[in-house]
């Protein structure tokens, strides 16, 4: 047990039995959609991760304690409160040492979710390189996560606001493998697709589940990115999408938004030009995330049960 960390009952409970576990964020409840639809998005996650055989850990900092599995009291608490700290690496330090309340984006729900030995993690998308990134340097702390935290990160991609050509040049440097869920091509959040091919195409939880043990059996450090594309009843019109992003980085520009701010003022601004349909397709990737990520968390745990006996 770490001295920072607290587990839920039901995560404990998980544990004890062997059950597999899978991660979530907390930044998508507490900055990423509005109340009363963030915690209900939230709720109906989980138990698509129960309903696949798993345990739902949904990750936060609550009171300067890291929390592994939330109660619903908490749930509800985050969906509403105001003064909850962004939290990535650098931020973990300062909001447990002063008693504050933090929602995890990817890279810190990456080291909370080693931190539980939980390796699978499921997230809406991941940060990358920044469009203009070689004048401002705005990469996501993700990225370097990715390359260290021995956790999978179930995705749609890398969010469509992004210079993907480049976090695949990233990713690649820091040896990262990037699995296409039944695709060949990485799909860009809103949409099944991008100009751009994955590693490597799976086709079955099971051969993901023994990719992830074959790396982390080598000592090969580092998380895998497993990029399942939206469910095509869901998804966006490409070129539709390419337009409004590219209003809304010309926003952005203007009014010189960047940094942290960035992602949060595009989406926001993504979501105005779609008249709301892109949060809708943003709830139904993250579902569809959480029943695949699910999936591939019960076979790793079989794999490794096995192996134990």
């Amino acid at each position: 047990m770490h001295p920072y960390v607290e587990y839920s009952e039901e995560v404990k409970e998980a544990k004890r039995k062997g059950m597999a576990i899978v991660a979530l964020e907390s930044t998508i409840i507490s900055h990423g959609m509005p109340y009363p639809q963030n915690v209900k998005t939230a709720r109906e996650v989980e138990d698509i991760i129960r309903s696949k055989g798993a345990v739902p850990a949904t990750i936060a900092i609550l009171n300067g304690r890291i929390k592994i599995g939330l109660s619903q009291e908490e749930l509800e608490y985050l969906g509403q409160a105001t003064d909850v700290i962004k939290a990535s690496r650098r931020d973990i330090p300062y909001i447990l040492a002063t008693g504050k309340d933090g929602a995890t984006t990817v890279a810190a729900t990456m080291i909370c979710a080693e931190l539980a030995d939980i390796p699978v993690f499921v997230t809406g998308g991941i940060g990358g390189v920044h469009r203009n990134a070689e004048v401002t340097m705005d990469i996501s702390a993700d990225l370097e996560e990715l390359a260290v935290t021995n956790v999978a990160v179930v995705c749609a991609g890398a969010k469509s606001i992004l210079d993907i050509d480049l976090t695949l040049e990233y990713l690649e440097t820091k040896g990262v493998p990037v699995l296409g869920y039944r695709t060949d091509s990485l799909p860009a959040f809103y949409t099944r697709s991008s100009p751009y091919s994955v590693n490597y195409k799976v086709e079955t939880a099971e051969e993901t589940a023994g990719i992830l043990k074959a790396k982390w059996e080598l000592g090969l450090k580092g998380g895998v990115v497993v990029a399942n594309p939206i469910p095509e009843a869901d998804a966006m019109d490409e070129q539709e999408m390419d337009h409004i992003i590219e209003t809304a980085l010309k926003e952005a520009d203007s009014e010189g938004i960047k940094g942290k701010e960035a992602t949060p003022f595009l989406l926001g601004k993504v979501k105005e030009l779609t008249d709301g349909r892109s949060l809708t397709a943003n709830i139904a990737l993250v579902k569809h995330n959480a029943q695949i990520g699910a999936e591939i968390a019960v076979r790793y745990a079989e794999l490794v049960r096995i192996e134990a006996i």
